[in-house]
């Protein structure tokens, strides 16, 4: 049975696994300290008894919910793990009183992009701007 519950630190090292697997960049643990100092309660993971199985990380800025970083084990896929961290995350949400949530598919990612439209996401001709604030610091 999985279970869907908020991070905790001891958890980091599986997460960073499952990013790892499912192609994603590592955060690093000073980008998430500052990250959930403002909505722990949206980094969840999903367990398989004591084992990290899935793994989303959502963001509120007080106007739109963000979704980031989703990844399922590469061996859990197509059993639900996904859509129950979205279901919950979606809860948590719904609970801070956002009014819409959004997240990025990359174009050629077929496979996310019917899974997030089937959950009722629907894409946006948005282009994407992107500015690393590194050369301000």
């Amino acid at each position: 049975m999985i279970g869907v519950r908020q991070f905790r630190w001891r958890d980091y090292d599986a997460v960073a696994e499952l990013w790892k697997s499912a192609g994603r960049d590592v955060l690093p643990r000073e980008e998430l300290e500052t990250k959930l100092l403002r909505d722990p309660q949206l980094f969840l993971v999903a367990e398989a008894g004591e084992t990290v199985v899935g793994v989303v990380l959502g963001t509120y800025d007080g106007r739109r919910g963000w979704i980031l970083r989703l990844a399922v084990d590469p061996a859990r896929r197509r059993q639900g793990v996904a859509t129950g961290l979205i279901g919950e995350l979606e809860l948590r949400f719904a609970a801070l009183g956002c009014p819409r949530v959004n997240l990025l598919v990359l174009p050629a990612d077929d496979d996310a992009l019917r899974f997030w439209q089937a959950l009722g996401y629907l894409p946006f001709p948005d282009v994407l701007c992107s500015k690393p604030m590194d050369a301000l610091r």
